[in-house]
Protein backbone atom coordinates (compact mmCIF):
# COMPACT_ATOMS: atom_id res chain seq x y z
CA UNK A 1 0.00 0.00 0.00
CA UNK A 2 1.25 3.45 -1.01
CA UNK A 3 2.23 5.95 2.09
CA UNK A 4 -0.43 8.14 0.66
CA UNK A 5 -3.31 5.09 0.94
CA UNK A 6 -2.34 4.62 3.79
CA UNK A 7 -2.40 7.61 5.72
CA UNK A 8 -5.63 8.77 3.68
CA UNK A 9 -7.13 5.16 5.27
CA UNK A 10 -5.99 5.98 9.05
CA UNK A 11 -7.83 9.58 8.43
CA UNK A 12 -11.02 8.46 7.32
CA UNK A 13 -11.20 5.60 10.36
CA UNK A 14 -10.08 8.38 12.82
CA UNK A 15 -13.03 10.40 11.12
CA UNK A 16 -15.41 7.81 12.28
CA UNK A 17 -14.76 7.58 15.66
CA UNK A 18 -16.92 8.78 17.97
CA UNK A 19 -16.52 11.87 19.61
CA UNK A 20 -16.49 10.63 22.87
CA UNK A 21 -14.02 8.34 22.08
CA UNK A 22 -11.46 10.63 20.95
CA UNK A 23 -11.88 13.15 23.42
CA UNK A 24 -11.27 10.44 25.89
CA UNK A 25 -7.85 9.09 23.61
CA UNK A 26 -6.66 12.87 23.77
CA UNK A 27 -7.38 13.08 27.49
CA UNK A 28 -10.38 15.05 27.65
CA UNK A 29 -11.84 15.58 31.81
CA UNK A 30 -15.16 14.18 32.63
CA UNK A 31 -17.99 17.00 32.52
CA UNK A 32 -18.37 17.93 35.92
CA UNK A 33 -22.24 17.58 36.94
CA UNK A 34 -22.69 19.26 40.54
CA UNK A 35 -25.68 17.77 42.74
CA UNK A 36 -27.40 19.79 45.73
CA UNK A 37 -30.75 18.15 47.14
CA UNK A 38 -32.24 19.50 50.59
CA UNK A 39 -32.75 16.53 51.94
CA UNK A 40 -30.29 13.13 53.06
CA UNK A 41 -29.06 10.28 50.81
CA UNK A 42 -30.90 7.95 53.03
CA UNK A 43 -34.47 10.17 52.04
CA UNK A 44 -33.12 10.91 48.56
CA UNK A 45 -30.57 9.09 47.59
CA UNK A 46 -32.65 6.70 45.10
CA UNK A 47 -33.53 10.34 42.94
CA UNK A 48 -29.59 10.85 42.44
CA UNK A 49 -29.55 6.67 41.27
CA UNK A 50 -32.22 7.79 38.99
CA UNK A 51 -30.51 10.94 37.35
CA UNK A 52 -27.64 8.83 36.57
CA UNK A 53 -29.57 5.72 35.39
CA UNK A 54 -30.95 8.37 32.77
CA UNK A 55 -27.52 9.77 31.93
CA UNK A 56 -26.50 6.06 31.32
CA UNK A 57 -29.76 5.15 28.66
CA UNK A 58 -28.54 8.36 27.18
CA UNK A 59 -24.88 7.24 26.29
CA UNK A 60 -23.12 9.05 29.13
CA UNK A 61 -20.41 6.95 31.09
CA UNK A 62 -19.89 7.81 34.97
CA UNK A 63 -16.15 7.92 35.91
CA UNK A 64 -14.81 8.38 32.40
CA UNK A 65 -17.35 10.84 30.09
CA UNK A 66 -19.40 12.35 33.92
CA UNK A 67 -18.71 12.78 37.27
CA UNK A 68 -21.25 14.03 40.19
CA UNK A 69 -20.00 16.56 42.84
CA UNK A 70 -22.58 15.81 45.89
CA UNK A 71 -23.60 18.10 48.30
CA UNK A 72 -26.34 17.35 50.60
CA UNK A 73 -28.05 19.35 53.25
CA UNK A 74 -29.88 16.50 55.77
CA UNK A 75 -32.79 18.74 55.58
CA UNK A 76 -30.91 22.02 57.18
CA UNK A 77 -32.37 24.72 55.19
CA UNK A 78 -29.17 27.00 56.82
CA UNK A 79 -26.51 24.80 55.05
CA UNK A 80 -27.62 25.04 51.78
CA UNK A 81 -26.37 28.28 50.57
CA UNK A 82 -22.71 27.00 51.57
CA UNK A 83 -22.81 24.19 50.17
CA UNK A 84 -24.19 26.03 47.32
CA UNK A 85 -21.41 28.22 47.32
CA UNK A 86 -18.68 24.99 47.17
CA UNK A 87 -20.37 23.43 43.78
CA UNK A 88 -19.55 26.64 42.37
CA UNK A 89 -16.35 27.10 43.49
CA UNK A 90 -15.86 23.63 41.80
CA UNK A 91 -16.60 25.08 38.15
CA UNK A 92 -19.42 22.25 36.96
CA UNK A 93 -21.00 22.20 33.63
CA UNK A 94 -24.05 22.32 35.37
CA UNK A 95 -25.87 21.71 38.71
CA UNK A 96 -29.05 19.89 39.87
CA UNK A 97 -30.82 20.87 42.54
CA UNK A 98 -34.31 19.98 44.27
CA UNK A 99 -36.65 21.17 45.68
CA UNK A 100 -36.67 24.86 44.64
CA UNK A 101 -34.58 25.92 47.83
CA UNK A 102 -31.01 24.52 46.79
CA UNK A 103 -32.49 25.96 43.21
CA UNK A 104 -32.25 29.33 44.33
CA UNK A 105 -29.27 29.06 46.61
CA UNK A 106 -27.25 27.47 43.24
CA UNK A 107 -28.76 30.13 41.24
CA UNK A 108 -27.31 32.78 43.92
CA UNK A 109 -23.96 31.16 43.84
CA UNK A 110 -23.44 30.22 40.53
CA UNK A 111 -25.86 32.65 38.54
CA UNK A 112 -23.64 32.01 35.56
CA UNK A 113 -24.01 27.95 35.54
CA UNK A 114 -26.93 26.09 34.16
CA UNK A 115 -29.29 24.55 36.42
CA UNK A 116 -31.92 21.67 35.94
CA UNK A 117 -34.60 20.90 38.67
CA UNK A 118 -36.68 17.70 38.80
CA UNK A 119 -40.20 17.04 40.95
CA UNK A 120 -40.03 20.75 41.62
CA UNK A 121 -43.39 22.65 42.72
CA UNK A 122 -44.72 25.15 40.70
CA UNK A 123 -41.70 26.85 39.15
CA UNK A 124 -43.14 29.50 37.65
CA UNK A 125 -45.09 30.49 41.05
CA UNK A 126 -41.61 29.95 42.88
CA UNK A 127 -39.88 32.72 40.58
CA UNK A 128 -37.56 30.19 39.32
CA UNK A 129 -38.55 30.32 35.57
CA UNK A 130 -40.63 33.28 33.68
CA UNK A 131 -43.34 30.26 31.93
CA UNK A 132 -43.39 27.01 31.32
CA UNK A 133 -42.84 27.24 27.39
CA UNK A 134 -40.29 29.70 28.10
CA UNK A 135 -38.00 29.07 31.28
CA UNK A 136 -36.54 32.24 29.99
CA UNK A 137 -32.61 32.05 31.70
CA UNK A 138 -30.25 28.98 33.02
CA UNK A 139 -32.59 27.32 34.67
CA UNK A 140 -35.55 24.35 33.90
CA UNK A 141 -36.75 21.46 33.80
CA UNK A 142 -39.14 18.79 35.62
CA UNK A 143 -42.02 20.53 36.94
CA UNK A 144 -44.20 19.07 39.68
CA UNK A 145 -47.85 19.23 40.02
CA UNK A 146 -48.84 18.31 44.02
CA UNK A 147 -51.53 20.89 44.35
CA UNK A 148 -53.78 19.42 41.41
CA UNK A 149 -53.71 15.99 43.21
CA UNK A 150 -55.42 16.75 46.71
CA UNK A 151 -59.06 16.58 45.38
CA UNK A 152 -57.87 12.47 44.42
CA UNK A 153 -56.42 12.28 47.88
CA UNK A 154 -59.93 12.65 49.60
CA UNK A 155 -61.40 10.58 46.50
CA UNK A 156 -59.51 7.97 47.31
CA UNK A 157 -59.92 7.78 51.18
CA UNK A 158 -63.56 8.03 50.61
CA UNK A 159 -63.54 5.10 48.68
CA UNK A 160 -62.05 3.44 51.72
CA UNK A 161 -63.76 5.15 54.50
CA UNK A 162 -67.38 5.94 53.31
CA UNK A 163 -68.14 7.47 56.59
CA UNK A 164 -64.92 9.34 56.44
CA UNK A 165 -66.49 13.30 57.82
CA UNK A 166 -62.95 15.00 59.14
CA UNK A 167 -59.85 14.75 57.25
CA UNK A 168 -56.59 16.18 58.72
CA UNK A 169 -53.69 18.29 56.55
CA UNK A 170 -50.17 18.74 57.56
CA UNK A 171 -48.12 20.76 55.12
CA UNK A 172 -45.14 22.27 55.35
CA UNK A 173 -45.27 26.47 56.17
CA UNK A 174 -42.09 27.01 54.09
CA UNK A 175 -43.60 25.66 51.04
CA UNK A 176 -43.15 28.55 48.33
CA UNK A 177 -46.57 27.33 46.95
CA UNK A 178 -48.03 27.14 50.86
CA UNK A 179 -51.15 29.40 49.84
CA UNK A 180 -51.98 27.37 46.28
CA UNK A 181 -51.37 23.95 48.31
CA UNK A 182 -53.67 25.44 50.92
CA UNK A 183 -55.99 26.67 48.42
CA UNK A 184 -56.42 23.21 47.14
CA UNK A 185 -57.16 21.32 50.25
CA UNK A 186 -59.66 24.29 50.52
CA UNK A 187 -61.48 23.25 47.19
CA UNK A 188 -61.09 19.47 47.33
CA UNK A 189 -63.27 19.65 51.01
CA UNK A 190 -66.24 21.38 50.01
CA UNK A 191 -66.35 19.13 46.92
CA UNK A 192 -66.23 16.54 48.92
CA UNK A 193 -68.58 17.76 52.01
CA UNK A 194 -66.16 16.99 54.41
CA UNK A 195 -64.62 19.06 57.55
CA UNK A 196 -61.22 20.11 57.30
CA UNK A 197 -58.63 20.93 59.69
CA UNK A 198 -55.40 21.77 58.55
CA UNK A 199 -52.10 22.27 60.04
CA UNK A 200 -48.51 23.25 59.14
CA UNK A 201 -44.98 23.18 60.78
CA UNK A 202 -41.87 24.87 59.53
CA UNK A 203 -39.72 22.18 61.89
CA UNK A 204 -39.35 19.00 62.67
CA UNK A 205 -40.01 19.82 66.63
CA UNK A 206 -43.46 21.23 65.38
CA UNK A 207 -44.70 17.60 64.41
CA UNK A 208 -45.82 15.81 67.24
CA UNK A 209 -48.02 19.14 68.57
CA UNK A 210 -49.68 19.30 65.34
CA UNK A 211 -50.69 15.82 65.37
CA UNK A 212 -52.01 16.13 68.65
CA UNK A 213 -54.63 19.45 67.62
CA UNK A 214 -55.30 17.49 64.35
CA UNK A 215 -56.34 14.69 67.04
CA UNK A 216 -58.09 17.75 69.54
CA UNK A 217 -59.68 18.18 66.59
CA UNK A 218 -61.96 15.11 65.81
CA UNK A 219 -59.54 14.29 62.21
CA UNK A 220 -60.56 10.93 61.22
CA UNK A 221 -57.55 10.55 58.39
CA UNK A 222 -54.17 12.22 57.19
CA UNK A 223 -53.41 13.64 54.16
CA UNK A 224 -49.76 14.60 54.51
CA UNK A 225 -49.14 17.24 51.99
CA UNK A 226 -45.74 17.08 49.62
CA UNK A 227 -42.50 18.67 51.55
CA UNK A 228 -39.16 17.70 51.74
CA UNK A 229 -38.95 18.45 56.05
CA UNK A 230 -42.49 15.33 56.29
CA UNK A 231 -40.68 12.99 54.13
CA UNK A 232 -38.01 13.43 56.21
CA UNK A 233 -40.13 12.57 58.88
CA UNK A 234 -42.39 10.33 57.79
CA UNK A 235 -41.68 7.63 60.07
CA UNK A 236 -42.09 9.60 63.10
CA UNK A 237 -45.53 10.56 61.41
CA UNK A 238 -46.80 7.63 60.60
CA UNK A 239 -45.58 6.02 64.17
CA UNK A 240 -48.24 9.27 65.67
CA UNK A 241 -51.00 8.38 63.17
CA UNK A 242 -50.63 4.64 63.67
CA UNK A 243 -51.32 5.66 67.37
CA UNK A 244 -54.41 7.55 66.36
CA UNK A 245 -55.57 4.67 64.13
CA UNK A 246 -55.72 7.60 61.23
CA UNK A 247 -55.68 6.02 57.35
CA UNK A 248 -52.95 8.23 55.93
CA UNK A 249 -52.20 9.09 52.24
CA UNK A 250 -48.96 10.59 50.99
CA UNK A 251 -47.93 12.35 48.01
CA UNK A 252 -45.14 9.94 47.18
CA UNK A 253 -44.50 5.74 46.83
CA UNK A 254 -42.21 6.27 50.66
CA UNK A 255 -44.91 6.50 52.48
CA UNK A 256 -46.63 3.75 51.71
CA UNK A 257 -43.70 2.09 51.57
CA UNK A 258 -43.25 2.53 55.35
CA UNK A 259 -46.49 1.82 56.36
CA UNK A 260 -49.26 4.75 55.31
CA UNK A 261 -52.40 3.30 53.63
CA UNK A 262 -51.93 5.03 50.48
CA UNK A 263 -49.68 7.36 48.32
CA UNK A 264 -51.05 9.46 45.35
CA UNK A 265 -48.52 11.42 43.18
CA UNK A 266 -45.42 11.94 40.78
CA UNK A 267 -43.19 9.53 40.62
CA UNK A 268 -39.95 11.48 40.94
CA UNK A 269 -37.51 8.20 40.12
CA UNK A 270 -39.18 8.65 36.52
CA UNK A 271 -38.99 12.37 37.10
CA UNK A 272 -34.85 12.36 37.64
CA UNK A 273 -34.75 9.83 34.90
CA UNK A 274 -36.21 12.44 32.42
CA UNK A 275 -34.05 15.46 33.71
CA UNK A 276 -30.93 13.02 32.64
CA UNK A 277 -32.26 14.52 28.82
CA UNK A 278 -32.22 18.46 30.32
CA UNK A 279 -28.77 17.07 31.34
CA UNK A 280 -27.62 15.98 28.36
CA UNK A 281 -29.00 18.49 25.90
CA UNK A 282 -27.18 21.38 27.84
CA UNK A 283 -24.04 19.61 28.21
CA UNK A 284 -24.05 19.69 24.62
CA UNK A 285 -24.87 22.96 23.91
CA UNK A 286 -28.71 23.50 23.94
CA UNK A 287 -29.24 27.14 25.77
CA UNK A 288 -31.59 25.80 28.83
CA UNK A 289 -33.87 28.99 27.84
CA UNK A 290 -34.77 26.64 24.62
CA UNK A 291 -35.85 23.66 26.64
CA UNK A 292 -39.10 24.07 28.59
CA UNK A 293 -40.31 22.96 31.55
CA UNK A 294 -42.16 19.78 31.58
CA UNK A 295 -44.63 17.99 33.42
CA UNK A 296 -44.09 14.97 35.03
CA UNK A 297 -44.84 12.18 32.87
CA UNK A 298 -46.02 9.59 35.60
CA UNK A 299 -48.80 9.75 38.01
CA UNK A 300 -48.70 6.47 40.57
CA UNK A 301 -51.01 5.10 42.65
CA UNK A 302 -49.61 2.53 45.70
CA UNK A 303 -51.20 0.65 48.60
CA UNK A 304 -50.46 -0.96 51.02
CA UNK A 305 -52.84 -3.57 52.29
CA UNK A 306 -51.02 -4.96 55.42
CA UNK A 307 -51.89 -1.37 57.19
CA UNK A 308 -55.42 -1.89 55.62
CA UNK A 309 -55.94 -5.16 57.26
CA UNK A 310 -54.16 -3.46 60.72
CA UNK A 311 -56.72 -0.85 60.47
CA UNK A 312 -59.65 -3.09 59.59
CA UNK A 313 -60.17 -1.45 56.50
CA UNK A 314 -61.38 -2.73 52.89
CA UNK A 315 -59.80 -1.54 50.31
CA UNK A 316 -62.24 -2.40 47.33
CA UNK A 317 -61.12 -4.17 44.69
CA UNK A 318 -61.46 -1.77 41.96
CA UNK A 319 -59.00 0.49 43.92
CA UNK A 320 -56.70 -2.24 43.85
CA UNK A 321 -57.06 -2.78 40.43
CA UNK A 322 -56.29 0.54 39.29
CA UNK A 323 -52.84 1.10 41.76
CA UNK A 324 -49.42 1.22 40.34
CA UNK A 325 -48.20 -1.32 43.41
CA UNK A 326 -50.08 -2.93 45.67
CA UNK A 327 -48.20 -3.63 49.01
CA UNK A 328 -49.27 -6.99 51.03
Amino acid sequence: MRRRQFVTLIGGVAAAWPIAARAQQQGQRPELIGWLCLQSPEVSGHLLVALKEGLTTLGWKEGTQFLVEERWADGQFDRLQPLAEELAAMKPKIIVAFPGQPVRAVAKAAPDTPIVFAATADPVASGLVKSLAHPGGLITGISNVVRDVTPKHLELLIAVLPELRRVGFLADSTSTVRGQLREAADRSVVQYKVEEIYEEVARPIEIDAAISRLADGGAQALVVIGSPILIAERQRILKLAAAQRWPVIGWSREWPADGALMSYGVDSSASFRRAAFYVDKILKGTNPSDLPVEQPSKIELIINLKTAKALGLDVPLHLQQLADEVIE
